[in-house]
């Protein structure tokens, strides 16, 4: 069995590492693409090969519907405790502790004193929207927090959409699993 050593471990969580687009971009990319992208590959690099001795007949015509092979349940249960569930939870992780940075306050911010000299040229300022109707209008610049706040619910999105996917593989390959993701995810969580 295949252990999980080539998925990314969950990385340091700081509020440094959230504000990194690009390193949260790459943990996710990375985590999705050694996974979920290639979980029908993984699924048959678990599937025994054929008993039958190869015969140039067995490839000579093409069967009218593609055959997988059922993998048998414990391997199902081996693959998804020891290497599925274990992704999601570390991409798990770092979307919850994101999400607390975000909704945190955020002194560190580079761009508030920015936004409060804007905000305070804006109060003073005298707007004549007869003479001109746009320019009472204003959109003051994103705080980085909210800019993390958004990015985390997009990605918990995704992620909802990526593990549904992945799961109707697993379905697929898997014989006798009924339950959703999140039943089996969930189960999985609490038997840690």
């Amino acid at each position: 069995m295949a252990s999980n050593s080539h998925h990314p471990e969950t990385p340091e969580l700081t509020p440094k590492f959230c504000f990194n687009q690009s390193a949260l971009r790459d943990f996710f990319r990375v985590s999705r693409s050694a996974l979920d992208d290639t979980i029908s590959q993984s699924l048959n690099a678990l599937s025994e090969p054929s008993r039958s001795p190869f015969t140039p007949s067995t490839v000579s015509t093409r069967p009218s519907i593609p055959t997988t092979r059922q993998l048998p349940p414990s391997t199902c249960t081996t693959f998804t405790a020891q290497t599925l569930f274990p992704a999601w939870n570390a991409r798990d992780a770092v979307l919850t502790y994101c999400s607390a940075v975000a909704s945190s306050p955020d002194p560190d911010d580079p761009g508030a004193v920015e936004r409060r000299i804007e905000e305070h040229t804006r109060e003073r300022q005298t707007v004549d929207e007869r003479l001109d109707p746009y320019s009472g209008r204003w959109f003051p610049k994103e705080a980085r927090a909210e800019r993390l706040g958004r990015w985390v619910r997009n990605e918990g999105m995704v992620e909802e959409i990526i593990r549904e996917r992945s799961w109707d593989v697993v379905r697929s390959r898997c014989g006798g699993v009924e339950e959703g993701w999140k039943e089996a995810y969930n189960e999985w969580r609490r038997g840690r």
